[in-house]
């Protein structure tokens, strides 16, 4: 036999491995440097320095006793003589300096990969990798955060909150939508509600606290009619939010749904919970229980075993306190009341929401659309607005107002996400406050318009009708359709896509 004298670590495995870890380990370090100096927006930075770079850092050291390992197992194979581990001599001063050295690495290997770690942790839990890395899947639900009232509040503390347990759960979850966005077999519009979410009251109540809410609040609606002069109609309402706490008694308004002196508990036939049919009150103080059934739609015995009983929070009403969709008729009238959209354009309310709500397969091919639909109505009814600038910047807003509410790509609009506050382009309230469910003794969950606002003023500004007493208006449709507002849904006419 012969003796092999070469070390063990000589072979083109363990080589290729050090190579890929010094290289990766320099780009890291060069990276991280211009981090430090500079501010870096793109969001796929993160990605490469915290994720990509460390994983060719860790797979190079892995292959140096990889191919360690596969050395000795050859020099076994041939017969070749020589120790199977390195030989560490502390009287050989060579030794002494190769052990400093390797124990000076990995005390830096260990310091570089706590700090790697750690901005990878908050890297992961950024709004750029949550809203930006994975661009085209969540542009619509990013764009629309960015200008939600909670655009302060980081994507984590909301779909995630607190705790290492919903955290490791939340990066769980993660990875199936890595695979379906790289697979591209996610689903187009995201559907929703997600039902996975943490309790709101582990979420929501951390920065929203009903028990501390009292009164009303007070509420302007600007609505403008789709006739030539564009006519403002306003309602100013108090909206009864109420909440209170239980040891004062006060659990008054709306939030009295909110679990605080009652639990209410409801089955809903259709995924986006939009068909309640049954509903279970329960007064947490007396142990009184009422079960309300809609008489209209009741709950077969095939769906009671089958459906799961959700406890009403939050987000039962509050289904889009972030990613908020607004219809086209919303959209023209908040663009016409902050001056937006000139309303001196006659009929721009009934164009400009006729123009918003048709569906369209492309984004360029909708902004084009827009702006040939706008120059034809006024080039047939008003051929001296065609050539004006008020019409030119009409179609650039009205095409700007598109793009940060509408994506065709990803198939997002206001029509795929029902938002159940309030009841006017979709059932929302009327949900439950119907008039038809009705319990065992006869009574029925209240659809009386009173029982959550009070109407202050309504009509026309130069002509309005005020209240003059605690009961506020009766409400008037601003259309004289008689009294049929009484007998049917607000969302069984305005869907949002009329003007």
């Amino acid at each position: 036999m012969t003796k092999q004298r070469t070390h063990i670590l000589y072979n083109p495995v363990s080589f290729a491995g050090g190579v890929i870890a010094a290289a990766s380990l320099l780009v890291f370090l060069l990276l991280f440097f211009l981090q430090l100096v500079g501010r870096v927006e793109n969001p796929y930075y993160g990605l490469f320095l915290f994720i990509i770079v460390p994983a060719f850092l860790l797979f190079g050291l892995v292959l140096v006793p990889v191919g360690a390992y596969v050395e000795i197992r050859r020099r076994r194979r041939y017969g070749i003589v020589g120790p199977s581990f390195p030989i560490v001599d502390l009287n050989d001063p060579r030794h002494r300096r190769y052990l400093l050295l390797g124990i000076v690495a990995v005390i830096a290997f260990l310091l570089l990969s706590a700090v790697g770690s750690y901005e990878a942790y908050h890297y992961t839990d950024s709004v750029q990798f949550c809203g930006r890395l994975c661009h085209e899947v969540m542009k619509p639900e990013d764009t629309l955060y960015r200008q939600s009232p909670h655009a302060r509040v980081r994507c984590v503390d909301c779909h995630v909150g607190a705790g290492a347990n919903w955290y490791v759960r939340s990066k769980l979850s993660g990875m199936y939508q890595v695979y379906a966005t790289l697979a591209n077999v996610y689903p187009r519009p995201i559907p929703t509600p997600i039902e996975n979410l943490r309790p709101a009251q582990e979420t929501c109540e951390q920065c929203h606290w009903p028990e501390q809410f009292y009164g009303a609040q007070q509420k302007l609606f600007h609505h403008f009619l789709p006739d030539e002069r564009n006519t403002e109609w306003q309602i100013n309402m108090l909206i009864k939010t109420g909440g209170g706490s239980p040891i004062t008694g006060l659990t008054t308004g709306i939030h009295w749904h909110m679990n605080i002196a009652n639990r209410v508990e409801y089955l809903a036939t259709d995924p986006k919970r939009q068909e309640i049919s049954w509903v279970r009150f329960t007064n947490r103080a007396t142990g009184e229980t009422r079960v309300f059934v809609d008489q209209t739609n009741p709950v077969t015995p095939e769906q009671a075993e089958t459906l799961r009983v959700r406890v009403m929070d939050c987000m039962d009403c509050h289904n889009r306190p972030t990613h908020i969709y607004r219809s086209p008729s919303q959209i023209v009238n908040l663009a016409l009341a902050t001056g937006k959209l000139d309303r001196s354009l006659p009929f721009l309310k009934q164009v400009a929401t006729e123009a918003l709500a048709q569906e369209y397969g492309t984004t360029q091919g909708a902004l084009d659309t827009i702006a040939l639909r706008l120059r034809e109505f006024y080039g047939q009814q008003f051929p001296d607005l065609v050539r004006g600038a008020a019409l030119d910047s009409t179609i650039a807003r009205l095409q700007q107002l598109y793009q940060l509410n509408f994506f065709p790509e990803m198939r997002s609009r206001w029509d795929r996400y029902p938002d159940n506050i309030g009841h006017l382009n979709f059932k929302g309230c009327y949900r439950c406050h119907d008039g038809k469910h009705v319990d065992a003794e006869g009574r029925t969950i209240t659809n009386q318009c009173t029982a959550c606002h009070t109407i202050v003023w309504q009509g026309v500004p130069d002509s309005l009708e005020l209240s003059h007493s605690p009961e506020g208006l009766e409400f008037r449709h601003p259309v004289d359709i008689g009294e049929s507002w009484k007998e049917m849904l607000c969302s069984d006419c305005h869907t949002g896509a009329l003007p």
